[in-house]
């Protein structure tokens, strides 16, 4: 895990900073320790958001099949897809093509739109999807009726754009999951890299202290006798 690599860096910096003499090189170190440790603090704050966003995803999923309220269904599975000029939802329900044309309602706002089926098999279906990825054109929005589908069509209030998502939460959702990607990366290239850039312009004192305190800290490793 990268909170695991962080503490191994963490303490190997340690080591090398009781071997160092130089006062750039302890400088260096001792930048370094600090900014590890501030990377381990946070790491630890964001277990529990991590573990409230789970329970979240957990929640959505359990909302896999429609949930029954009373006698209103809540839609959530749902397709979509677009082109130049609509955005268009495509919603699955079976003979919903036999009930009135007036028991099919959809409202629109600039973003959102939410969709009402009455007495549909003795129930009733409701769709509601807020915040919108990008504004569309009340005036031009519609829907159809198909076979087993209500087909929504929104119009996109600035034609040839494309929409990446559906909606803006979906949108913040991925930028999360690819942010935590991003801060998972190898934890420890942060500390390679300024101990390169030490032995590279340091001088020959500074480089020797370097790669003896570096064969020293791996030899305790290696033996498993490291001082925390």
């Amino acid at each position: 895990m990268a909170s695991e690599e962080l503490q191994k860096d963490l303490e190997e910096v340690k080591v090398l900073l009781e071997k160092a003499a130089r006062k750039r090189v302890r400088d260096a170190l001792t930048a370094e320790k600090s900014k590890i440790e501030t990377e381990i603090k946070n790491q630890m704050q964001q277990k529990p958001q991590k573990k409230a966003e789970l329970l979240d995803n957990e929640k959505a999923a359990a909302v896999a099949a429609p949930i029954t309220t009373g006698c209103t269904v809540k839609i959530s599975n749902y397709g979509w897809d677009q082109s130049d000029k609509f955005v268009k939802i495509y919603v699955t329900l079976t003979g919903v093509h036999q009930v009135p044309t007036e028991n099919a309602q959809v409202h629109f706002t600039e973003r959102s739109f939410d969709l009402l089926v009455k007495n549909l098999n003795g129930k009733s279906y409701s769709m509601i999807m807020n915040n919108l990825l990008k504004p569309i054109s009340v005036e031009g929005s519609s829907k159809k009726v198909k076979t087993d589908t209500v087909l929504i069509l929104c119009r996109k209030k600035v034609e040839n754009t494309r929409w990446d998502y559906l909606t803006q939460v979906g949108k913040e959702c991925k930028e999360k999951e690819k942010h935590s990607y991003d801060t998972e990366a190898d934890p420890s290239e942060g500390l390679m890299n300024v101990l390169k850039k030490i032995h590279e312009h340091g001088d020959d004192d500074m480089k020797r202290t370097i790669n003896k305190a570096w064969v020293e800290s791996r030899e305790k490793q290696a033996k498993g006798d490291t001082e925390f």
